[in-house]
């Protein structure tokens, strides 16, 4: 297979733990240079030295809070002077608590909401321009089947990943006319640190998530961006759905009896 992403940038968010981590690894095989960013330096700094073990690669990393469009800005401008960067995935993005919204920590909304969707935006607002005069260029953005269909307890989740699957509708439409490409991936169940996160650090209850089927890993959902990102220059692959076999949507997933 052709390796059409060989010597490029991509910018990566969330890119210390789960998926964000995972393709941070999978494109560097791919001779493709990073800029990792997390709030966590400490778990960068020991991506960076295993990928540079194995890889031959350039990897930036840096400790950044996406929900401060200042210090995005800032991080972003700093990035660009050293870099023209070709990809961005937006992976950043979490899930707090699991309750009805008339329960619902207020906290955690904000959080949900400065992340999954200001996050997304603020990155994109400052790393778009650069692009839009590149041969080539490719935005991912992290969805999930849970911006499709709603399920209880989960409404400001379900809401930002919502916006996350409009967002790249219209990312699509603004670009018409230029060579950038937008892709939103849309994962079912993965079992990544999502739902210790989401139980606030609760790991039996965040097992019990997927006890009884074979959920998907982050390798998984690498692999699908990966081959996403490397294909021809005219294919724009603009929204996929990816699930265990076990799941049909965020209803329908089939447990066998433990």
């Amino acid at each position: 297979m052709q390796n059409y992403i060989q010597d490029k940038t991509a910018v990566i968010t969330g890119a210390s733990s789960g998926i964000g981590r995972q393709v941070a690894y999978d494109l560097a095989a791919l001779g493709v240079n990073l800029v990792l960013i997390s709030r966590d330096i400490e778990k960068l700094k020991h991506i960076k030295k295993e990928i540079k073990s194995t890889a031959d690669v350039r990897v930036d990393i840096v400790k950044l809070d996406l929900s401060s469009q200042k210090d995005v800005r800032n991080s972003v401008k700093t990035i660009l002077q050293n870099s023209t960067v070709d990809i961005l995935i937006n992976s950043a993005g979490l899930a707090l608590g699991l309750e009805p919204i008339d329960q619902g920590d207020t906290n955690n909304w904000d959080i949900m909401i400065d992340t999954n969707i200001k996050g997304l935006l603020y990155m994109s607002r400052e790393i778009i321009p650069q692009m839009r005069n590149l041969s080539t260029a490719h935005i991912i953005n992290i969805g999930s089947v849970a911006g499709k269909i709603s399920y209880a307890n989960g409404a400001v989740y379900c809401a930002t990943k919502s916006a996350v699957h409009s967002i790249g509708e219209s990312m699509n439409a603004d670009f018409y006319g230029t060579n950038i490409k937008a892709t939103t991936i849309a994962p079912g169940a993965v079992e990544t640190g999502f739902s210790t996160t989401r139980f606030d650090g609760d790991k039996q209850k965040a097992q019990a998530v997927y006890d009884g089927y074979m959920p998907l890993c982050a390798k998984d959902i690498s692999d699908t961006i990966v081959h996403v990102l490397n294909t021809a220059p005219h294919i724009n692959i603009q929204h996929i759905d990816i699930m265990p076999t076990a799941q049909r949507n965020p209803y329908l997933l089939h447990k066998d009896k433990i």
